[in-house]
């Protein structure tokens, strides 16, 4: 299958995300809302992950793997991420748009986050572990790559209480609209 990778970064240009339904079928789909986290000081992450981080349990690569990125954040029982939308992904991750940020202990992938960028905005996909502890440190370190690389947006797209313990917040898609129209007219590289 060969996908229009214009129309697709147009889309999600536009504030749209991709989403198979229950039986697989790909579509677009607008947020009343989206969930953002914070790439300044309102960050902040569990205590309990402190030592995780201080002992560097994990090593960070960017698309080390990003099909086993991709793999792993459709490994669950109910997902979104359906083989033609992990398709979607591996496309634009050849184009340049899509990147993986993972975790690893030794050669074992322990967690990671799947993205697209578009100027200084990564929009979030899906995140996924192995070992306990992996997503959440990689979360950690992408804000702080996120934040050197001069980045104005990261839209990890729906709230939950997980990404309400990192200071996620929501903002109206009015709102998420504007933020992202300044965004994607920034000039930043992912890597």
């Amino acid at each position: 299958m060969e996908i229009d990778i214009p129309s697709v970064i147009s889309g999600y240009s536009q504030g749209l995300f991709l989403m198979a339904d229950e039986v697989g079928n790909l579509g677009w789909y607008a947020s009343r809302s989206h969930a953002l986290i914070p790439l300044d000081n309102r960050f902040s992450y569990p205590k309990s992950l402190r030592r995780a981080i201080n002992q560097n349990w994990f090593d960070v690569a960017i698309n080390k793997n990003f099909w086993e990125v991709c793999v792993g954040c459709a490994d669950r029982k109910s997902t979104w991420i359906s083989p033609e939308l992990q398709e979607v992904y591996w496309q634009l991750y050849q184009a340049g748009w899509a990147y993986s940020f993972e975790t690893w202990q030794g050669d074992k992938l322990a967690g990671g986050i799947l993205g697209i960028v578009i100027g200084g905005a990564f929009i979030g996909e899906s995140m996924f572990y192995r070992i306990p502890e992996g997503s959440k440190v990689a979360l950690v370190k992408l804000v702080e790559y996120l934040k050197e690389q001069n980045f104005l947006v990261f839209d990890a797209q729906l709230q939950n209480s997980h990404l309400s313990r990192f200071g996620a917040y929501e903002v109206s898609e009015k709102e998420y609209k504007k933020l992202l129209k300044v965004a994607i007219k920034q000039e930043c590289k992912f890597i």
